[in-house]
Formats: structure tokens, sequence, C-alpha cells
């Protein structure tokens, strides 16, 4: 079973700026976000043995990860093959900029693949289903991953084998988990009234 989480909203979701490999900080909300889904994780799994915590290793991952596992007393691991896709020149560039500068691009589902020096889908699917391939199988796997939208994304769309047009319009929330187990995914919302 893996619990997949994306991080809290950072500085640069709330200005709507391309992350990618570049960081910011968590906002307020984003702390609270993680917090929440600690609180959620916990009713999920709290007290089975087994469990493990692996993020990326941006800053914005790292500490949604540290804050789930006070909540659930468990160390955080670092697979750099669930870092956020590279947008290149992209990155740290404000979405609205974008959109003006490449009118055409942004028309299209998959526009962050466009990016000059950005990584493509190809090679984020390669390392994203190698880090799937060596985790346990199922029923021994019991991990959670917090990583981003984009990486997050492709995650469940190998696991379920979806084509790269139905990967990449799913959902991205950051005040919910996805859990995938038997084959099938499904979706919990976190309870953001919760306080730490």
């Amino acid at each position: 079973m893996i619990y997949l989480v994306r991080h809290g909203e950072t500085e640069f979701n709330a200005e709507r700026r391309q992350q990618g490999h570049m960081d910011s900080p968590l906002t307020a909300l984003g702390r609270a976000q993680a917090h929440a889904v600690g609180h959620l994780l916990k009713r999920q799994v709290g007290g089975e043995d087994g469990w493990r915590i692996i993020a990326s290793p941006l800053g914005r991952a790292q500490h949604t990860a540290q804050i789930i596992g006070e909540h659930l007393g468990l160390p955080v691991e670092t697979d750099r093959r669930v870092i956020e896709v590279s947008f290149g020149q992209w990155d740290g560039r404000l979405r609205d900029e974008l959109a003006a500068e490449f009118p055409d691009t942004f028309g299209r589902g998959d526009w962050q693949f466009a990016a000059p020096d950005g990584e493509t889908y190809d090679s984020v699917e390669s390392r994203i289903a190698e880090w799937l391939a060596d985790l346990p199988p199922e029923p021994e796997r019991k991990v959670i991953v917090v990583c981003h939208g984009g990486s997050g994304r492709v995650v469940r769309g190998a696991y379920l084998g979806l084509p790269r047009s139905e990967t990449w319009t799913q959902p991205v929330p950051q005040d919910a988990i996805y859990r995938l187990a038997s084959g099938a995914i499904e979706r919990f919302d976190c309870e953001l009234s919760v306080q730490p």
C-alpha cells in the first residue's frame, strides 16, 4: 500500500509561479495542510508497524514530510526519483507571464513539458517506474510518499497504467491523500480545521 501526499501550499503556489526544481517555503496554509494530512494518516495507519515515509529532496516536500513524521513518530527518508518535474528555464516564472509569452503552448494539456531545458515526460515516467519497481510487493508495501503535483500525477498514472493524456489531467490537491492498493486508487480529503 502507498499513501501519496502532495506537499502543502508554498509561497510560489500562492503566486502561481512554476517551482519545478526551485523551492519556496510552505505558507501558513501549507503548514496547516501538512498537519491535517498528518492527523488523517495517523487515523489511517497509526499503530501499525512497518510504515516508511519517503520524500522528495526538495525543501517543501521535506518540510511537509517532517510534519507528517512528527504525527506518526516516523523518520523521513529521501529519494530523488520522486522529485518534481524540472521545468528548465520556466522554473521560477509566473504562469501568467508564460501564458502571455507562449499562448500556443499554454493551450495544450501538457504545456509543462515544452519548457526549454526542461525534463521530458518520458524521463519522469522512467524514474517514477523505477522507484515503484524498487518498493516491496503488496501487501508488504507500507509507504507514505511526499512529493509534488507533477511527480504525484505520474506516480498514480504509472500505478494504474494510464496513458499520458489521462495521467497529466489528474487533480493535484494539497489537502487530500491518495491510497494506492490492490490495483486501485482512493482519495481521502483532510479536515483543515484540525489544529497542530
